[in-house]
């Protein structure tokens, strides 16, 4: 008997772009988890009613990620800084270690406002909705023009 294991690891890249160049970028592990795990397991069983994770959000929201979070410490919802999802985010799988066995979802937030900018988090709807995973940071800094493209990756291994 063959004793197969599976693991989701994350992984998100920021960069900050000021007059159209990139100022600052970081790259950083995150946390998987436990409801987007569970929510995982039910988009492998047909008859369950579970929705794909297509959104990303930001905050300012500082407690440490734990697997326990359901939510952001405090999601952003004004100036520019609105969870983005749909046609606002690309997702395609990506090869890290065997073929297609990552899936990454792209966006830019575009700012009208300032924010530090400390959370960002995927989930599957456009308001509330599963938490899949969370990440908290130092302060990413933006101001009115500046604009953030997140890059989030969720590898199967």
């Amino acid at each position: 008997m063959n004793n197969e294991t599976c693991n989701m690891n994350g992984h998100i890249t920021f960069d900050l772009i000021r007059n159209g160049k990139v100022i600052d970028t970081r790259e950083i592990k995150n946390l998987i988890v436990t409801a987007g795990k569970a929510a995982m397991a039910a988009l492998c069983i047909t008859d369950v009613a579970e929705t794909a994770f297509d959104y990303i959000a930001i905050g300012t929201g500082v407690v440490a990620a734990d697997a326990d979070d359901t939510t952001l410490g405090t999601e952003i919802t004004t100036l520019g800084g609105e969870r983005r999802g749909g046609a606002d985010v690309v997702g395609t799988r990506v090869t890290t270690t065997v073929t297609d066995d990552t899936a990454q979802l792209v966006t830019t937030f575009t700012f009208t406002g300032a924010f530090a900018i400390t959370e960002s988090g995927i989930l599957n709807a456009a308001s509330t909705g599963d938490l899949l995973a969370r990440q908290v940071f130092a302060a990413i800094n933006v101001t009115s023009g500046d604009s953030l493209q997140i890059t989030w990756k969720v590898q199967f291994s």
